[in-house]
C-alpha cells in the first residue's frame, strides 16, 4: 500500500460525504482511506461505517472523543501506506490528483510534497444538505504559490522551511513518509503549528508542487471564537505558551534553523498583544514565563509589516512598556 489517507470526523454530518466522495473520486487506485469517528454525537458514525461496507479501501476507527490530534494520532497508528495524507472531514480535495502527486513523489523519491490549496465557502452559510458542487465557490485561490520556489528543487527539511515554507502551518497540506510522520501533541489548539517543523526538520527529501489540490472550506462552524470569550482566550494564550517552549527545545536541538526563531518570535508577539488587550493586570506572569524560553529579542526579518512593527515596538520599549501601549489604545 503506497498512501494511506487519514481523516478525523467530528459532527460534520453535512460535509462529510463530499469530503469522503472526493478522496474516491481520483486516478489512483493504491491508497486507503482510514475515517476516524472521534466519538462524534451526530450521523457522522453511521455515514462512515456505510461507507466501508461500500469500499474495500475504507477502513473505519471509532474512538472517544479526544481531539484533532489525538484522532488522526489513532489514524497514525493503523495506517499501513508508505505515505501520509491529512484531510479534515469538512474539506474536500480536487478529482485526479493523487496520481500526479504520487508520481512525482516516487520520481523524486520525496520524504515530502508540498501542494496548493485554496479558500472555498458555501454561497448560502444557512445551507444544511449540500446538492451539488454549485453550492461552493472558490473566494481565496492559489493560497501558497507565494512561498513555494517555481524552480522545484529537492531539498532537506531544514533548507525547505528556511527559504520556502512561508508561516501558515498546515498537516493537510503535504503528502509525507510515513517513516517521518510524528504524532501530534495532544490537547492544544495550533497543533500543526507544533507538529510541522518536527515533521519538516525530519525530512532529507522536500519539493513542492503548485497544483492545486486541498479546497479549505472557510465556515462559521469551523472557526474558533475567542472574541470576548476570555475562557478561550486564555485556552489560546496556554497553548501558545506551550508551543514556545517546545521551539525552545528545536531551536537547542538545530541552532540554524532560522525558520524556527522567526516563528516563535510571532507568537510571542501575538501572545504579549492578546495579554495586552485581555489580561493587562497578569502582564508580568506571562512576560517571566516568555523570558524562561529566551525569546527577547525578536526576530524581524521577512516577517511582514503587521509583525514586523510589533517586534520593532517590543526590542524598542521591551515587553512591558509594549503591553502598557496596547493596553492604552484599547
Amino acid at each position: 500500500m503506497k498512501l494511506s489517507i487519514i481523516m478525523p470526523v467530528y459532527n460534520v454530518e453535512d460535509y462529510l460525504c463530499k469530503c469522503i466522495d472526493s478522496v474516491l473520486n481520483q486516478d489512483y487506485e493504491d491508497y486507503e482511506v482510514i475515517l476516524v469517528d472521534d466519538g462524534s454525537p451526530d450521523e457522522c458514525p453511521k455515514i462512515c461505517d456505510s461507507y466501508a461496507k461500500k469500499h474495500d479501501n475504507i477502513r473505519v476507527v471509532h474512538r472517544e472523543n479526544g481531539g484533532l490530534s489525538a484522532a488522526r494520532n489513532s489514524g497514525i497508528e493503523v495506517a499501513i501506506g508508505e505515505y501520509i495524507l491529512f484531510v479534515d472531514s469538512d474539506d474536500y480535495i480536487e478529482p485526479n490528483v493523487l496520481g500526479t502527486l504520487m508520481e512525482q513523489v516516487e520520481r523524486e523519491q520525496l520524504d515530502v510534497l508540498r501542494f496548493d490549496y485554496q479558500n472555498v465557502r458555501l454561497k448560502n452559510e444557512g445551507v444544511r444538505k449540500l446538492e451539488s458542487e454549485g453550492d461552493y465557490e472558490v473566494f481565496e485561490p492559489n493560497k501558497a504559490p507565494r512561498y513555494m520556489d517555481k524552480k522545484s528543487e529537492v531539498v532537506n527539511g531544514e533548507t525547505y522551511l528556511n527559504t520556502r515554507m512561508g508561516y501558515a502551518c498546515y498537516a493537510w497540506q503535504f503528502i509525507i513518509c510515513k517513516d517521518i510522520v510524528n504524532t501530534f501533541y495532544e490537547g492544544i489548539h495550533f497543533e500543526d503549528t507544533e507538529w510541522l517543523p518536527r515533521m519538516m526538520l525530519a525530512a532529507k527529501r522536500v519539493n513542492s508542487t503548485t497544483t492545486v489540490v486541498y479546497n479549505y472550506l472557510v465556515r462559521q462552524g469551523s472557526i474558533t471564537k475567542v472574541q470576548g470569550d476570555k475562557i478561550k482566550i486564555r485556552k489560546n494564550l496556554e497553548d501558545r505558551l506551550t508551543i514556545v517552549g517546545q521551539y525552545k527545545k528545536y531551536i537547542e536541538q538545530y541552532p540554524d534553523c532560522q525558520w524556527l526563531r522567526n516563528m516563535r518570535s510571532r507568537m510571542v508577539a501575538g501572545i504579549l498583544t492578546d495579554v495586552a488587550l485581555n489580561f493587562y493586570s497578569q502582564r508580568n506572569e506571562y512576560i517571566e514565563r516568555m523570558r524562561e524560553f529566551n525569546v527577547f529579542p525578536l526576530t524581524i526579518a521577512n516577517q511582514g509589516k503587521t509583525y514586523s512593527r510589533r517586534a520593532r515596538m517590543i526590542n524598542l520599549f521591551g515587553p512591558r512598556i509594549y503591553c502598557a501601549l496596547m493596553h492604552m489604545r484599547k
